[in-house]
């Protein structure tokens, strides 16, 4: 009876070091940002011949009234691959303040997403830095054609008893194929 429990034990647990293993593999190097997306993530491919860039504005803070009152907003950054069939490959997320200064990179090492994946990156209210004029600058790849990412920011807050929340829409600012025949890029 004894020696069955511990087979059972060492099952669960291979199985459990297996998926493990799995997830790591499926994605070698996670980000901190993106740990809770880890099942949005995939191999990063190794030839990209498409890329891009996005400009994505974004609030965490807003002037009300007679710009006496500010309101301060949390922001998440929301990035999806529209691709059915491909992964997109997010090589840069940057985030600037109203005056342009550079307030944090998220991006270590490229991540790919899965096709439909999603991944964000969440400032909370109390983080003022990005200011009205805040913004994030996102840069993606493909190993080919693919459908355009969507890339978002939704803002919100508590305002008195009730709440505001709006988004705003990416814009592409870069974007730039490679020619490739037989015998690669040229």
């Amino acid at each position: 009876m004894r020696t069955s429990k511990l087979v059972v034990l060492l099952i669960v647990t291979l199985t459990a070091l297996l998926f493990i293993i799995r997830s790591a593999d499926a994605q070698t190097v996670i980000n901190e940002t993106f740990k809770e997306y880890s099942r949005s993530l995939t191999d990063v491919p190794e030839i990209l011949t498409n890329r891009g860039e996005f400009y994505v504005p974004a609030f965490s803070s807003l002037r009300m009234g007679a710009r006496r009152t500010r309101v301060d907003l949390a922001v998440t950054l929301s990035i999806h691959n529209a691709s059915e069939v491909e992964p997109l490959v997010i090589n840069r997320i940057d985030y600037f303040d109203t005056f342009g200064t550079l307030i944090q990179r998220y991006v270590t090492e490229p991540v790919a997403l899965r096709p439909f994946g999603t991944v964000e990156v969440f400032i909370a209210a109390d983080d003022i830095r990005g200011g009205t004029g805040a913004n994030f600058l996102v840069g993606w790849a493909a190993r080919g054609p693919i459908a355009e990412p969507v890339i978002e920011t939704v803002m919100a807050a508590y305002v008195g008893t009730g709440g505001v929340a709006f988004a705003t829409h990416g814009r592409p600012i870069r974007v730039s194929q490679e020619n490739t025949s037989a015998n690669g890029p040229r």
